[in-house]
């Protein structure tokens, strides 16, 4: 569904990705572990178009994204859930999942999918109205998941969906993420909690100074001493 081949980037003079490739094929999750800094966000960024690349090729569905503004990334079927949630603070819950059907006109279809994201978190029903700034951090990431979910897409990309949330909130969040792809969509994660990645993952890459040095079972990596000791705590 995704090849990512031999892609480089740079922030100016610095040198953020280096040759990267990875593969998704549809049905799975693949996820992407690394430190802070590795280059995990810009990885995704290139993908959804919010980047540009300065060599590789990016295809998706057997078409080629390396001219694709973002914007037409989303109409291909691909969403993006950035780090730090990104919700719009100064619009109500429900508004922000209305700005996430913005490309669509099936109006039947939009409601459908409003039901299904009520369901999915019962909380952001209870709070349609309330503006976004004013959720908890869990909530926020539940939102912003909502509205990428909004779009219909094939692919979802989601980066660091845990990122300072309490580990309770952090369950809840993995368990959406599994039941999301049950239900038929391809998710390329980004995470820095390892563990809770590897372990529902089909896929794993490790990322280093913006460099891939190592793919393959996350439940071997689970196992990995090398992984463990660098990215596990253990």
């Amino acid at each position: 569904m995704l090849e990512v081949k031999n892609i480089n980037l740079f922030y100016g003079g610095i040198h953020a990705l280096k040759d990267i490739s990875l593969e998704v094929d549809e049905g799975e999750i693949v996820t992407l572990i690394g430190a802070n800094g590795a280059g995990k966000t810009s990885t995704l960024r290139a993908i959804s178009g919010l980047t540009s690349i300065k060599s590789g090729e990016i295809t998706f569905k057997n078409k080629s994204l390396n001219k694709v503004p973002a914007y037409k990334v989303v109409a291909d079927g691909m969403s993006h859930v950035p780090e730090g949630r990104r919700v719009f603070s100064n619009l109500t819950v429900m508004e922000n999942l209305e700005l996430g059907a913005y490309i669509r006109n099936d109006k039947k279809g939009i409601k459908d999918d409003f039901d299904m994201v009520f369901e999915k978190f019962p909380r952001l029903k209870e709070r349609m109205n309330q503006l976004a700034g004013t959720l908890s951090g869990g909530e926020q990431q539940m939102l912003a998941i909502g509205r990428a979910l909004m779009v219909r897409p094939e692919l979802l990309l989601m980066d660091e969906p845990s990122m300072g949330l309490a580990p309770i909130v952090v369950q809840e969040i993995f368990n959406i993420v599994k039941e999301i792809n049950k239900s038929g969509t391809t998710i390329l994660l980004v995470e820095q909690n390892a563990h809770m990645a590897l372990s529902i993952a089909n896929q794993a890459y490790v990322l280093e100074t913006g460099q891939i040095v190592m793919k393959g079972d996350p439940k071997e990596m689970l196992n990995d001493d090398s992984i463990r000791s660098a990215y596990l705590g253990e």
